[in-house]
């Protein structure tokens, strides 16, 4: 596949934190960044010239770039520390490959510790993280130890070290932050709820710990022990008004493999991330064109196979987004919730944002084949028999009644052909009428385009729901239209889509390119009614005003009208400024107010 333009692969970078990565004309990784807003920060390496000879020398050799979307700033930099450690490139500062971030521990012990680490030991221990720093380990383990009072020491609480009195308590216990289990004052069943307390707050999951607080503060206020309840007041505010941290994943989550899927009539784009300890040490996303009508259970199959073997994966576990059998060797794992599900998530995003970085390439480079796309999607999502290349979208505007019009809009592959709008005026409806209107308008608008032989549109969207499609479809019946253009309603409240015949309603994706496309049509044959209402009104505003004067007709009050823009202007005019449109006869029979107003400024 040829590598587009740096240019054009600048404009189709998304705006959300990630991880960039920079490959020369021979493939080689040469940087990986990492960025709040991707768009911006990969922008500006191309936009000016650096004081550093090497970044210029770097922006020089730049054929490819590739990025990985992320949540949040925190997971971009977790992300390019492992990518850097695992692709080593040319131009970045290598890291060593050890544990530079720090995790918190939940040691496999009786009366397990709780404490900060860099390492990383397979005993059976629990790890939380990586954290970006040690100050925001610091800050959850005083949250914790605010909570709950754990041990600090590293003795062996062994059942018989315990019994034989080998430890005595510290200054620790003393003081209120320990509860003595090194001399049985506290039972190993109460402490290791604490600790599973501790461990459900560092998932992040407060609901527990927040229950079991506030029915001890209930219970301490009930037996008058103020004080106490006090306390537990306090732990409740400190637990509410924590922030959580951010991970990348569980580190339990290694050795394993994750693929997703997305796609449209012509593509297909499966995105893959290899997990370990963790971290995402590697992401790719495959572009498949269809050939046939593929489903994505096929297309998955086929591209998990490739994947595995192109990069030499021995993964046992395999996350996807539906089952699929590759053997007993593998096992195929789909996620529901929890930290697996989050990973799936991520790799689908990527696929998305790489599914639209291609269409805008295609957009900017092949507009053609791009309104090809559009307009295949929207058959298929809207069930037509051809594709909808002639839209027409009508809408009603009238305040109580006052000045109905209505507006007909026109899309040609799926763009604005303004030059084809329509005002109606109603003519033979008397009050707020909509569905008369709307009847009306689309009898007019549809026997004339008969009458004068014009190309009739597949499509006809009305604005409104069941009541303005049935009176819509009453005029199509009548010109024998019926089966011959689509016509379909599109309620507001709920961007219902309702269909001839059929009570119920049609639900879009609300990202979905065809709603959007429905919705811009919505939108403008409301926009275009609205403007010609509001002219009607002004016109009607100002006839009102100036008709009645004798000797003003209907071509001087458009004049008029035209020169000063609104009556509000025209009753500010000096006789002079009026009689330079009109005349100075015509100017001497305006309303009084307004020559008082000329002797006033001729007397000053």
């Amino acid at each position: 596949m040829e590598i587009p333009s740096i240019e054009l692969q600048l404009q189709t970078l998304p705006d959300n934190p990630g991880v960039y990565q920079y490959y020369d004309k021979e493939g080689k990784i040469l940087y990986v960044g990492k960025a709040k807003n991707l768009k911006k920060r990969v922008a500006s390496y191309f936009n000016k010239i650096h004081d550093n000879g090497k970044t210029n020398v770097l922006v020089r050799k730049i054929v490819l770039i590739k990025h990985i979307v992320v949540s949040s700033e925190q997971d971009a930099l977790l992300l390019e520390n492992n990518l850097i450690k695992k692709l080593q490139p040319r131009y970045n500062v290598l890291l060593r490959d050890d544990k530079t971030y720090p995790w918190i521990c939940i040691k496999k012990e009786p009366f397990s510790r709780i404490f900060p680490t860099r390492r990383m030991i397979k005993d059976g221990s629990e790890y939380f993280g990586p954290y970006t720093s040690f100050k925001t380990v610091h800050t959850i383990l005083g949250l914790v130890k605010e909570l709950y009072p754990l041990r600090t020491c590293n003795y062996d609480l062994s059942e018989a070290n315990i019994k034989s009195h080998k430890y005595k308590v510290c200054l620790e216990y003393h003081i209120g932050n320990c509860k003595g289990p090194c001399e049985g004052l506290e039972t190993l069943e109460h402490y290791q709820n604490q600790v599973d307390a501790i461990r459900q707050i560092l998932k992040g999951n407060f609901k527990d710990s927040l229950r079991d607080f506030k029915k001890q503060m209930n219970q301490y206020a009930f037996e008058m022990k103020f004080e106490q309840a006090q306390k537990i007041k306090e732990k409740i505010d400190v637990l509410e008004n924590y922030q959580s941290y951010s991970q990348v994943l569980n580190p339990k989550i290694s050795n394993i493999d994750v693929f997703s899927i997305v796609s449209d009539e012509a593509m297909a784009y499966v995105n893959f991330l290899q997990i370990s300890h963790g971290a995402i040490i590697r992401s790719f996303t495959l572009e498949l064109k269809k050939k046939l009508d593929e489903s994505d259970e096929e297309l998955l199959e086929l591209a998990v196979v490739e994947l595995r073997e192109r990069f030499h994966l021995t993964s046992k576990e395999i996350i996807l987004p539906f089952e699929l059998n590759f053997g007993d060797a593998i096992k195929v794992t789909v996620p529901q919730l929890g930290d697996k599900k989050k990973i799936l998530e991520l790799s689908e995003r990527n696929a998305k944002y790489q599914r639209l970085e291609q269409l805008k390439q295609i957009q900017i480079v092949d507009p053609e084949r791009h309104t090809n796309r559009i307009m295949a999607q929207m058959q298929k999502d809207l069930r037509l028999s051809v594709e909808p290349r002639h839209i027409e979208c009508f809408d009603n505007s009238n305040i109580q009644g006052t000045n109905p019009v209505a507006a007909c809009v026109v899309f040609k592959d799926a763009k604005p052909s303004k030059k084809d709008y329509r005002h109606f005026n109603i003519k033979t409806v008397e009050g707020p009428n909509d569905f008369a209107s709307m009847e009306e308008v689309v009898y007019r608008r549809y026997k004339r385009l008969l009458e004068e032989n014009q190309p009739l549109p597949q499509l006809i969207i009305i604005d409104g729901g069941k009541g303005q499609l049935s009176s819509a479809l009453k005029s199509i019946d009548e010109l024998g239209l019926r089966g011959k253009i689509a016509i379909i309603g599109i309620a507001k409240r709920l961007e219902e889509l309702f269909y001839p015949g059929d009570s119920v309603p049609l639900y879009l994706d609300k990202k979905s390119e065809t709603l959007k496309i429905i919705q811009h049509l919505r939108n403008e044959a409301h926009r275009f009614g609205i403007t010609h209402h509001r002219d009607k009104r002004s016109k009607s505003a100002l006839a009102s005003s100036v008709e009645t004067i004798p000797g003003i007709g209907e071509k001087t009050m458009l004049t008029l009208l035209k020169h000063f823009k609104s009556v509000k202007r025209l009753k500010l005019a000096t006789e002079k400024e009026i009689s330079e449109v009109v005349g100075v006869s015509k100017a001497k029979k305006l309303p009084t107010f307004t020559k008082k107003k000329n002797k006033c400024i001729e007397s000053d």
